[in-house]
C-alpha cells in the first residue's frame, strides 16, 4: 500500500470514529502533572483503579511535585496501591517527578520546557527512565505536554490488525511510524484519534471479535 492510500485510509477511519463519538476530551486530568502521573499509574491496570489512586493523592494533597518530594515511600505506596505494583510504580513516579522538575517550569499558568528540546530528544530522555516505556512516554508527551507524538496501545494494535492486515508482532516503533509518517503533525488530531480508537475498542472492537456496534464494522476501504 502506497503512502497516499495509507493516509486516506487512516483519515477515513478517523472521520468514521469522530462522526460516531465526537471529541472525547481525553486524557482526563486537572493539571498536566496529574495526566503524567496517571500515565504511569495506568500501566497494567484498569483506569477505574487509577482514578482511585489519583483520588487518594488529591485527598492527601500530594499531587504536585514538591509534595511528592516530601512524602515517604511507604505512604506513597499506600496512596497508589489501587493501581497495583505499588512499590515499582512509586519508584517510577519518583523518577518522573525528578525529570519533570528538571525539564519543566510553570509560566503564566502553564507548563513549558526550561530549554527548547526536539521531540525525539525529549522522548529519548523519558525512555531512559526505568519504568517508562514507549506507550507511557508518548502518553506523557502527547496528553500532558501537548507534543505531536502518537500513542500505540493494545487497542490501536487491534484496529491496525483488523483494518490494515498488520502483523500483530510488528514492533511499537513501526506501528507508531504508520501514523507519524502519514498524518499531519497535529497534536489535536493525534490526541483525538487515539482517544477514539480506545473508545471504539470498548464499544465494539473487542479483543475476540469485531461486533456490529464497532464504528468500523461495515467500513470498506
Amino acid at each position: 500500500m502506497n503512502a497516499l492510500k495509507i493516509e486516506k485510509k487512516l483519515l477515513a477511519i478517523y472521520d468514521r470514529l469522530f462522526q460516531r463519538y465526537g471529541d472525547l476530551n481525553w486524557w482526563p486530568g486537572d493539571t498536566p502533572f496529574e495526566v503524567a502521573i496517571g500515565a504511569v499509574l495506568t500501566q497494567n491496570t484498569a483506569w477505574t483503579q487509577v482514578e482511585k489512586s489519583i483520588h487518594n493523592l488529591k485527598e492527601a494533597k500530594c499531587l504536585d511535585t514538591h509534595a511528592l518530594d516530601m512524602i515517604p515511600d511507604v505512604d506513597l505506596e499506600d496512596l497508589i496501591r489501587p493501581s497495583g505494583f505499588a512499590k515499582n510504580k512509586t519508584q517510577t513516579v519518583r523518577r518522573l517527578n525528578a525529570w519533570w522538575q528538571s525539564r519543566l517550569v510553570e509560566l503564566e499558568g502553564r507548563m513549558v520546557l526550561k530549554k527548547e528540546t526536539p521531540l525525539n530528544d525529549l522522548r529519548a530522555d523519558l525512555l531512559s527512565l526505568k519504568g517508562i516505556g514507549p506507550e507511557t512516554a508518548d502518553s506523557i508527551l502527547l496528553y500532558a505536554l501537548n507534543l505531536p507524538t502518537f500513542v500505540i496501545d493494545a487497542y490501536t494494535r487491534r484496529m491496525l490488525v483488523r483494518h490494515f492486515d498488520s502483523e500483530i508482532t510488528m514492533d511499537y516503533e513501526t506501528l507508531r511510524s504508520l501514523f507519524m509518517d502519514h498524518l499531519p503533525e497535529d497534536v489535536q488530531l493525534f490526541n483525538r484519534y487515539h482517544a477514539l480508537i480506545v473508545e471504539n475498542a470498548k464499544c465494539g472492537c473487542l479483543k475476540k471479535e469485531c461486533r456490529t456496534t464497532c464504528a468500523l464494522h461495515s467500513l470498506i476501504l
